[in-house]
């Protein structure tokens, strides 16, 4: 059982950054494959990026490309999601969720445990 509470969203302008960060319970952190999602008012919840275990590597969606960074620190049971270049369309619920297993993936079926989500509003 893996529990996920997302923090660090926020207001900010367009072209601006925010960090958030996803704090894992249990002992079992690294077993899990993290990923970042989002889901906008009126619209399906979409993927964002991904990162394997051990965080060597990681996958983005095109609209967030060079400009999104996902990274995790298994000492502290930590994934984060660096925002940069924030744009109004970045507007949404950023949704962190953890799967077994080393390797990430795109759909969120494939995801066990799911975070509460934290608001992040881009202002134009």
């Amino acid at each position: 059982q893996v529990q996920l509470v997302e923090s660090g969203g926020g207001l900010v302008q367009a072209g601006g950054s925010l960090r958030l960060s996803c704090a894992a319970s249990g002992r079992t952190f690294s077993s899990y494959a993290m990923g970042w999602f989002r889901q906008a008012p009126g619209k399906e919840r979409e993927f964002v990026a991904a990162v394997t275990w051990n965080g060597f590597s990681t996958y983005y969606a095109d609209s967030v490309k060079g400009r999104f960074t996902i990274s995790r620190d298994n000492a502290k049971n930590t994934a984060y999601l660096q925002m940069n270049k924030l744009k109004p369309e970045d507007t949404a619920v950023y949704y962190c969720a953890a799967r077994r297993g080393s390797w990430y993936d795109v759909f969120e079926s494939e995801y066990d445990y799911w975070g509460q989500g934290t608001q992040v509003t881009v202002s134009s």
